[in-house]
Order: structure tokens, then sequence, then C-alpha cells
């Protein structure tokens, strides 16, 4: 029988951005041309744009930066959790994440990177649809792939989830995923930015090119 998940989208923001200067939920996006001034939008505000059409809510997760990033997410209708040990890792704001997920009795998860710039619409259609017909199959997870890349957003189920919260606190998502690679659709899509990071200046100047 064909599954109707409620979806809660998960956006990991709690990084410190040491090799940005500033922190990068707060950059202009799109990128503002050199000279331009600022935009109204920040890549944390864009993310949340994205996840909401196909979510019942969206939750970030913040460390040292809440304070910063908490009105901005608030005034997006959002939700906000707080890592209180980032210097753990990304792995620990995933954890921190997907259980405020099954607190809110969602079902599955879509998570986003804020340091990625956000996916087409067109991209979360296709995955969401995968998700519902992987789901039938016995599969947990669907990952977006561009050539040969696998990335961000990734849609995941409660068992997906429940492996997650089960690994040890020195795992990493990719060693979850590696362990439970049969459980997992990795679907192609036609979308460069499911595998493009913002790390540094230079790759910020190189979007907004």
């Amino acid at each position: 029988m064909s599954r109707s998940p409620s979806f809660c989208g998960v956006i990991l923001a709690a990084g410190e951005s040491l090799r940005m200067g500033s922190d990068k939920a707060l950059l202009s996006w799109p990128p503002a041309p050199s000279g331009s001034g600022p935009r109204g939008d920040t890549l944390l505000s864009a993310t949340i744009s994205m996840l909401a059409p196909f979510t019942q809510m969206v939750i970030m997760v913040a460390g040292k930066n809440a304070a910063q990033l908490t009105p901005i997410v608030y005034a997006k209708a959002a939700f906000v959790v707080v890592n209180k040990s980032p210097e753990r890792g990304q792995f620990s704001s995933l954890q921190v994440g997907l259980q405020e997920v099954l607190n809110h009795g969602r079902d599955a998860a879509i998570v986003a990177l804020v340091d990625r710039p956000p996916a087409r619409a067109e991209t979360l259609t296709k995955l969401c649809n995968a998700f519902a017909d992987a789901y039938d199959n016995d599969k947990w997870a669907v990952v977006p792939e561009f050539e040969g890349r696998h990335g961000h957003p990734f849609v995941i189920g409660r068992e997906m989830m429940t492996a997650f919260l089960a690994a040890p606190a020195e795992s990493t998502a990719r060693d979850v995923e590696h362990s439970l690679q049969a459980r997992i659709v990795y679907l192609p899509v036609d979308d460069r930015n499911v595998v493009l990071n913002v790390n540094t200046p230079e790759d910020y100047a190189r979007l907004s090119r």
C-alpha cells in the first residue's frame, strides 16, 4: 500500500564558518554582485523557503550562532533547536535535528545543509516522489546524485532516522550511509546545486559570477 509520509525539514546550521570568516547562513542569496549591496534573502531564509512547500514544518539546528539566526527562522515560521555541543561536528547536529523530528511525531525528514545553494523545486518534487515509491520497496532513504556525486538535501524515513540516532557519537553520516547502502536509493538529478558547497569567500565569489 502506498505511503503518505509526514515530512519535516531539517537544516543543519550550527557550524562556525571558520573558513568563510562570517556565518554562511547569513550570506545573501542569490549572491549579490560586487558593489550592489545586500539582498533581502540569505542562504538560511532561502533554504527554509526551499523546504517549506514540501514539509509540514521546518526545523533549523543552530549552535553558538542561535541568537543571530533565530529572528530569520521565526520570520519564516520555522522552528529552532540548539545543538549544545556543536564542537562535536555536523553529525551531532544531525542527531539533534532528527530527534526533534521524532519528538514532533513526524515520520520522514528532508535534510539540508545551510552552506549549500538551495536545490530547485523540481529536484525536491523528484526526491519526495521517489521516496514514496522507495519506501514501498523497503528502502529508507533517497539521496540525490549529480555526475556521480552524492549530495543534499536527502530524504529519510523513520527507520533511517533511528539508525542515525543509534550510531556512536564519533560516527559520521557517511559511516551510517555506507553500512545501510542496500536501504538507500541514489537518485540522479539534473541540479548541480545538490553537490555545491559554499565554504570559503572564493566559493561564494564564484557563485556570484
